[in-house]
């Protein structure tokens, strides 16, 4: 009998994450939800049950606060649980300008990013090393290949954790643990309509608007749904992808200029 996957997907309450919990569940697999928001996480386990069946119980973590997220995981894995997978997945920083970034705001978005990322990885990997199978999958942004406009605390935040990723990667493949990065481009989420609607204020478009112009710069000419990264992470949490490993994803239409 082929052995039932167990997946921690982080920030699954809404947007991509939630979108790639929906995915996993719908091939089979046991998804742990982890957020900060307990009526959130609820709605979101009860809707998977109701498609898929019965649910493992929530976390429950805020990625603002490391320390949380540590004794969080901690808790879990010290009840025996073990994770095949993991998706490490947090809301960006705020948009801006990188020389009106305060310093505060590179220590927060490092935390809730690369520190909790790697506070979470270390608590699963002895379970994925024992079970010999493990996938881990950052969802990052196409900001590691092309710096993003108005974006300079995340470009920055996203390329420290893309390097942490490959160094992972380096260090668990022989484990039969594989690390990769999804990179979404513009994709229709809660965080996208705040961007938009920060520019929205600055020039009178409408958000829709916005999104069309958005949507141009990809060769498909339209932006992402949720629904389309989760897909790419979820085919890098199969077993189909056992030897993809260390790789950087790009999820946006063709838009990132380089190879």
């Amino acid at each position: 009998m082929k052995e039932v996957k167990t997946a921690i997907v982080c920030g699954s309450t809404q947007g991509i994450g939630k979108a790639i919990a929906h995915q996993l569940a719908s091939e089979g697999v046991q998804v742990v939800l982890v957020g900060r928001n307990p009526e959130r996480l609820q709605a979101t386990r009860q809707a998977l049950e109701e498609a898929f069946g019965p649910q493992p119980h929530p976390i429950q973590a805020d990625f603002s606060q490391p320390m949380e997220v540590k004794s969080a995981i901690a808790a879990w894995v010290a009840q025996g649980n073990v994770a095949h997978i993991l998706i490490n997945n947090s809301g960006g920083p705020k948009s801006g300008p990188i020389v009106d970034a305060h310093p505060e705001e590179f220590l927060s978005a490092f935390n809730q990013h690369l520190i909790c990322n790697h506070i979470m990885t270390q608590a699963l990997i002895p379970g994925m090393k024992a079970s010999g199978f493990g996938r881990i999958i950052n969802i990052i942004s196409t900001s590691v290949k092309q710096p993003l406009a108005n974006l300079g605390v995340s470009n920055t935040i996203r390329g420290a954790v893309a390097n942490w990723s490959k160094t992972m990667a380096n260090e668990l493949g022989q484990y039969g643990i594989t690390v990769n990065n999804v990179l979404p481009g513009a994709t229709h989420t809660g965080r996208l309509e705040e961007i938009a609607g920060v520019r929205a204020q600055k020039t009178g478009e409408t958000i829709e608007e916005i999104f069309t112009d958005m949507g141009k710069e990809s060769p498909m000419k339209r932006i992402a749904q949720p629904e389309e990264v989760a897909s790419a992470a979820a085919f890098l949490a199969s077993e189909k992808a056992s030897y993809i490993n260390g790789i950087n994803l790009p999820v946006d239409g063709g838009r990132t200029k380089s190879l």
